[in-house]
Parts: C-alpha cells; structure tokens; sequence
C-alpha cells in the first residue's frame, strides 16, 4: 500500500489488483495533495456564485475578461490524430459490451461516459477503466449470449468522459480525505493507458462536463501539465473537450478555451444539462419557470442564442464545436416507431449542421447511418472552422431569453415524476442510463424532471387545466405511479423505488433544489460498496 492512501471497499477485487497498482496509486495521491485545496476552493466559489445569482444579480460576460474575448490573434492547438473529423459521436457507458458494440458502430468517436450515463460504483468504474485499456490494446474480445465480440481493424476514435468536479470518490481516502471522482477517474485512464495511446497513433482524449467557471478549465489544464510531467510525455499531448452544460459556462466559453487553449480540442452542446443548469441557476426568478420538458427544444430562444454562440467562438479559436445527443431510441421490431425516431435524429443533426457544427451526438449505434448521412451530404470537409458565423450577435439577454410557447401540462408532470423515480430507483441500483418510452434517459435528462417538479411546485405554477400544482397534487402523483415504475423499467427492485420516491418528495419541499440528486445519493452506492459515513461528505 502506497502511505496515506486507503481503499475502503473490497467491490471488484479483480479489477482492484490490476488497476489500483501502487503506481497508480502513488499517481493519484500526487494529484490529491497538489490540487484537491483548489477544487474544494473552487466548490465553495460555486455556492458564492449561487448566492449572488438569487439575491438579483444578473448573468453577464465577465468585464475583467473582456481583453481575451477581444483580442483575435490566439488560437487553440490543433485538433490531436484522429480528431480531425469528428462528425459522429456515439457515447454510452464503459460497460464491456457497450464499448465494443460502439467502437464497432462506423462512428467516427467513442465517448466513453463515466458521468451522465454510468453509476458510479466501485465495480462499475474500476471495471471501466479495464474495459478502457482492453480496448485500446484491442484485447477486448469476450464471449457473452452465445456470441464472440471482438473489435474491427478500425474502430473508433476513444474519448473518456470524466465525472465532474462536485463528485467524491468515497472509496478512496489520501490523508483521511476523500477524493475527487473527476481526478481518480482521470488518473487511472493517463496512468494506464497514455503511452499506449500514443504509441498507436492517437492520444489521451478527454470529456470534461459541468465546468462553471474558466478557473475550474484553468485547473484542468494545471493537472494535464503536471501529470504529463509526471508519466514524461510532452506537454500538449493531452486533448480535451469541454461539455458546456452549465449556465454560467455560456457566458464564459472563449475563457474556457483560453485557458486550455494547448489542450483544447473544442467544446460541446450539452443540452439537457445545460436545460438542467438553466433552471436550477435561475431558481430564484420567477419569469424563468418553464413548460413541459418536451417544449424546451434547442430552437427557443435560450438554447438557440447558446448554440449560435458556441459555433462562432469554436470556429473563431479553431477548434470543433460538436452538437449534442438525440435522445432518441431506435425499436427494430417496431417499424413504425423506428423511423419515428430516425427522422427525429435526422431533423435533429440537420439543424445542427447547417448551423454550422463540426460533428454530433447519438445514442444508439442504429442511429449513426442517419446522423453520418446527413453531415456527409451537408459538410464539405473534415469539418466547417471555415463557417465563422461572423453574423452572430449575441447579448447577455439572449443566452436569459424564456419567452417560449408551451404549457405545463398533466401528462407532462406524471411524465417527470415517472422519468425522475424511474431513473433515480435504477441509479441506487447500479445503472446510469435506462431506455424509457423510446427515450434514453440519463443523470441529466433525470435532472431536468427533478427541478421542474420543484421549481412548479415553488412558484405555485397552473397546469393548462386551471389546476395549481402542489406539493401534495405531485405527492399523490408518486403513490400513484410509483407501483407501475417496476414494469417501465425492468431489474429495479422495490426498496430503491421507495427510496426515489422519498427523495423526490423531499425535493419538491426544499427551498432550492439540491446541486446534483448523484451527490445526494452517492452515500447509497458508497454504503453498497461497504463505506461507513465517515468518508461520506454527501448527505441526503
């Protein structure tokens, strides 16, 4: 054991000895020590942040910034070998099978999602991260329902996505002290597998999620330098993509890139939880209630004004702006359901490259023939930096705008109320993405449902009925829904739909909602894997 580094979980013992090796270990207690002050100082600017948001002071562009987003002579790095053409991304959990079937699909990118789409467990994201070297040595064939998965001769490009900032990872304490979620799901991918990586031609590609301010993308960036130092690989062989999924992160996109602006290889369109972070960051303004999730599309005016400028800032500094994910699930023996969902996708990738993107999101490896064709038959080249956008002009309003058509409406409340205990039961039980009702639901989506039922219930908001909803109106809701959730959702045991339900009436009774349901309810995974409280800083 490497001194003042504990593991207090004996989940995934296997995976343990081939992953958590003392050098590994050593890597991430020196990343602990040198940079876990900062996050936490970070954290603590988030609620600083939070509370001048809710005493009236409004969203802008930052003044002492200003100097950066004028001056037009800085560029990022180019995009890193294998990066040049990014038109189709699939992303979905590092579980064995979902990663072949990926890399396998035709999609140009892999984002292997640690995040949104994974529960963290300690199986769950040791067993990752083996699944991660396995695949980028190509020994990640494996037998499973009477079939051989093995890789192609070419599969996609990897990229690992990271848990955010505001996660621990209770089942490993430095010095008596949990670690960051993010820096262990980091440290294990670099340790592991960046030699290798570049040795076969490509590199250490990452997704960061959920940053709200450049300070925490300057962080980033401090650990790329240090752990390329530390393995000795040259600096600027890291590539990251910064998930703009935070409100605040919108005002702030040209600093971000700025500040990894030698590791930056773009930013994304994380659009349900930048729906998500609309909402909770505004919770105390009442002009910023919204309808039924269905009717925050990304042509009203909010998502609208953040995408045009994303598009020009990206082409501005010469990196991708990818779009985001449809959420759309493809039913082959349902053909009519099927080419629903395909023209979704369809319509969906359309607007997005002619908009200006440089590649996109899907969730279904049957979707990536759709979203490829598109962007084939609409993007001439390996990607659009050309498109400059130079029209756009966006104002501080714009990226605030909430006039938009739609009503709250009941079935888009049992729908929340159904999506959130659904999603919520199966992530205490170890899964972070479910497919409901032709949807693919994840961490995000679920968040979007948890904070309108509150933000409904706190402003007293009327249905398109006439009916206010309240606490007890949603309450009766959850009893009467929560007996069907076990049939929506196959696998999901009685106790964690008791515990969704109980979580979500206390949420809708707060007097803000919680930052994150996974901080809230990452003690229940933690007390699976066998941690007392004592590591435990997230609390119901």
């Amino acid at each position: 054991m490497v001194k003042g580094v504990k593991i207090h979980s004996r989940a995934a013992q296997k995976a343990q000895a081939e992953i958590l090796t003392d050098g590994a270990l050593q890597f991430l207690a020196a990343l602990h020590r040198t940079f876990e002050s900062t996050r936490q100082s970070l954290l603590v600017a988030r609620e600083d942040a939070q509370r001048r948001l809710d005493s009236g002071v409004p969203l802008d562009f930052l003044p002492e910034t200003a100097h950066i987003r004028a001056e037009p002579s800085w560029h990022c790095v180019p995009p890193g070998p294998g990066l040049e053409d990014r038109r189709t991304e699939i992303i979905g959990p590092p579980d064995r099978k979902t990663v072949v079937d990926a890399l396998n699909c035709g999609a140009k990118v892999f984002m292997a999602d640690f995040e949104d789409a994974s529960a963290p467990t300690f199986a769950n994201m040791l067993n990752g991260q083996i699944n991660m070297r396995d695949a980028i040595r190509h020994q990640i064939d494996f037998e499973a329902d009477g079939r051989t998965y093995k890789l192609t001769d070419k599969p996609a490009v990897l990229i690992a996505r990271l848990r955010g900032w505001h996660l621990d990872e209770p089942r490993i304490t430095v010095d008596n002290v949990p670690m960051s979620g993010s820096i262990f799901d980091f440290a294990l991918y670099f340790y592991h597998n960046a030699h290798e990586l570049v040795k076969r031609g490509r590199g250490p590609y990452f997704y960061l999620p959920k940053i709200e301010h450049y300070l925490e993308a300057r962080l980033w960036n401090d650990i790329f330098l240090f752990s390329q130092s530390y393995i000795g690989m040259p600096h600027n062989t890291i590539r990251a993509t910064v998930l703009i999924e935070t409100l605040s992160a919108g005002f702030q996109m040209e600093e971000i890139l700025f500040e990894l602006r030698n590791h930056s290889s773009g930013l994304n369109c994380g659009r349900w939880d930048y729906i998500f972070s609309f909402i909770k960051k505004r919770r105390a303004d009442r002009s910023a209630v919204l309808p039924d999730r269905k009717d925050v599309t990304m042509t009203v005016g909010f998502m609208d004004a953040y995408v045009r400028l994303l598009i020009q800032i990206c082409h501005k500094r010469k990196v991708a702006a990818m779009g985001g994910v449809s959420a759309q699930i493809p039913i082959e023996d349902n053909p009519k359901a099927y080419e629903v969902a395909v023209d979704k996708v369809r319509a969906d990738k359309l607007r997005e490259v002619t908009a200006g993107h440089d590649g996109t999101w899907i969730a279904h490896p049957l979707l990536n023939q759709a979203a490829q064709e598109v962007f084939d038959d609409n993007m001439f080249g390996p990607n659009q930096y050309h498109i400059r956008r130079q029209e756009v002009k966006v104002a501080a309003e714009d990226l605030l705008n909430t006039r938009l058509s739609g009503k709250i409406t009941v079935e888009g409340v049992r729908e929340n109320i159904s999506v959130c205990i659904a999603y919520t039961a199966a992530w205490v039980g170890g899964e972070g993405v479910i497919p409901f009702n032709y949807l693919m639901e994840d961490a995000a989506t679920a968040e979007i449902t948890r904070v309108q039922l509150w933000q409904w219930v706190r402003y007293g908001s009327r249905l398109d009925n006439g009916e206010t909803i309240t606490a007890e109106y949603v309450d009766e809701l959850i009893k009467e829904l929560s007996p069907g959730i076990k049939k929506l959702v196959p696998g999901v045991k009685d106790e964690h739909v008791r515990v969704a339900a109980e979580y979500l009436r206390g949420q809708i009774r707060q007097q803000w909602p919680s930052e994150f349901l996974t901080s809230d309810l990452m003690p229940y995974l933690a007390a699976a894997d066998g941690v007392g409280p004592t590591f435990q800083r997230a609390k119901l």
